[in-house]
């Protein structure tokens, strides 16, 4: 029987058109890995797509938050924003059980490629944060808990785009040996811009990897997800 999905994310409310065809051609990849699934993308910064992808949905349609806190807009402007639409709101990206396991193994690549041994090498999660509550950090926090368990040997540590401790101050004084991972499910402004701004601050010089939610491999994991809600 065939099955329908939709996958949400923030978007880019100053220019919305872009991540949106990313978040579409996301969906086609998830797609791929359930060939009797429609799945559906939208992102809240594009004006009405939301609306019009949730209202095509059957009863109790799983929605995929592509967020990494379950904050504001996930406990909030999702569920307002779907119109009283029967459905099943799932744990958003940052908080899928197999995300840690994922990451781990990204890391173990990462530095295999690089020829770094793992024990001698530093991680920096560089992660939103936020001003207006405590919802984001505690969402970084909790995955470098989870990651760390996965990867005791290597040294985690965190820093923030709107909040202590920034990523600039997290940077500082890091080995040249160290990995920078943007906890982040799409690459906005954020990822082009400030953390790598905040890196040169910091005289980083270590490598930066692309967002955590934009590696190919994340598209299987979403697939399963959703498969488990079957």
């Amino acid at each position: 029987m065939s099955r329908e999905a939709l996958i949400v994310a923030h978007g880019q409310p100053s220019a919305p058109v872009p991540p949106e065809l990313w978040l579409m051609g996301f969906a086609e990849a998830v797609r791929k890995h359930l060939p009797d699934w429609t799945i559906r993308a939208a992102t809240l910064a594009m004006p009405e797509a939301l609306e019009r992808e949730a209202a095509a949905l059957p009863p109790n349609a799983p929605v995929f938050p592509m967020f990494m806190a379950d904050g504001w807009f996930v406990g909030k402007v999702l569920p307002r924003r779907l119109n009283g639409a029967e459905v099943t709101i799932l744990p958003p990206l940052g908080f899928d059980p197999n995300l840690p396991g994922f990451a781990a193994q990204l890391v173990r690549d990462a530095l295999t490629a690089r020829g770094w041994a793992l024990s001698e090498s530093r991680l920096l999660l560089a992660a939103h944060g936020s001003a207006k509550g405590p919802k984001a950090a505690e969402s970084a926090n909790a995955f470098k808990a989870a990651l760390a368990a996965q990867l005791p040997d290597l040294p985690i540590s965190v820093g923030f785009v709107e909040e202590a401790p920034f990523v600039e101050e997290a940077a500082r004084d890091l080995p040249p040996q160290t990995l920078c991972l943007p906890f982040f499910a799409l690459e906005g402004d954020h990822c082009r811009e400030d953390i790598p701004e905040a890196l040169n601050k910091a005289a980083f010089a270590g490598d930066l990897l692309p967002p955590l939610g934009t590696w190919p491999q994340v598209a299987q994991m979403v697939a399963q997800s959703l498969k488990d809600t079957a």
